[in-house]
């Protein structure tokens, strides 16, 4: 039996080793992509090491081009972490409060709150649209940074969390005399700090990562965040191939590096979910 269930763990490892690598086989194209000469970049079959080392001339080409990519890079960082920082804050306020304080009509009003979720974001647009016109938001980072602070994901998840919380720690406090904004502070948001982490690096990705919005509600070229950059340099040099990937790689940069500083935390806010789960 146990050299049965070896086998299975040595196939099933195997397995998901293979498919690991399909799904990084495009990733490592367009870093291959971004290092060669153009007359190398569709080479078949593939030479995922260059012959011809481009890298400075590509990179080069991107960052020091017609599109200022140096200012791509300060918007899209100015509205992803305020936007995250504001999103986490609401969400977490706002799912303690759905969790551990009692109100009439609380349950109620969660539930309207979540209907939301299931309206498609663009059905939205256009009423958006019209009520940033006449608020003076439209065209600004503010506006951009509002769209995404106000989370119906953040808040069932976070919820969640907090439900798992003992009710009886909650009640310990209020008899010591803590209210609830500092049962909130030193009791609840310790206690779920890898779902938070979790959440806000969710949040900062879908944020950076954000098209539509800049798209939609952005005109000013010097406002532009990074995603509309590439769009652009697209427009310009789309049938370089070397160039793209090389863009590409420069937009996806903070990503990988906020990754590889909140894995750790990703990973026990999956297995804290998985426990109250």
């Amino acid at each position: 039996m146990k050299a049965g269930l070896d086998v299975r763990k040595i196939v099933m490892t195997i397995i998901m080793a293979l498919i690991g690598i399909i799904f990084l086989t495009p990733f490592l194209w367009m870093i291959s992509a971004s290092l060669k000469v153009e007359e190398e970049v569709l080479t078949f079959p593939i030479q995922w090491i260059p012959k011809t080392w481009n890298a400075v001339e590509n990179f080069s080409e991107v960052w020091t081009g017609s599109m200022p990519f140096l200012l791509l890079y300060w918007n899209s960082i100015k509205v992803t972490v305020l936007t995250t920082l504001t999103s986490v804050i609401v969400s977490a306020l706002a799912a303690y409060g759905f969790a551990k304080i009692n109100f009439k009509g609380r349950d109620t009003l969660f539930f309207i709150v979540l209907a939301t979720f299931m309206v498609p974001p663009q059905t939205l647009l256009v009423t958006q649209f019209l009520l940033y016109s006449w608020f003076g938001l439209y065209d600004t980072h503010t506006g951009l940074i509002l769209l995404n602070s106000f989370s119906v994901f953040g808040t069932f998840m976070l919820r969640q969390f907090y439900l798992g919380i003992s009710n009886e720690i909650i009640e310990s406090a209020k008899i010591d005399g803590a209210g609830h904004f500092r049962i909130f502070r030193s009791i609840a948001l310790p206690l779920v700090r890898p779902a938070i982490a979790t959440y806000a690096i969710l949040r900062f990705i879908w944020t950076w990562n954000d098209f539509q919005n800049p798209l939609i509600f952005l005109r000013s070229q010097e406002l532009y965040t990074i995603q509309l950059g590439v769009q652009s340099f697209a427009d310009e040099h789309g049938s370089i191939y070397s160039l793209m990937m090389a863009a590409s790689v420069s937009a996806i940069i903070p990503l990988l590096i906020v990754f590889v500083i909140g894995q750790k935390q990703v990973i026990e806010g999956i297995q804290l979910g998985g426990v109250k789960g």
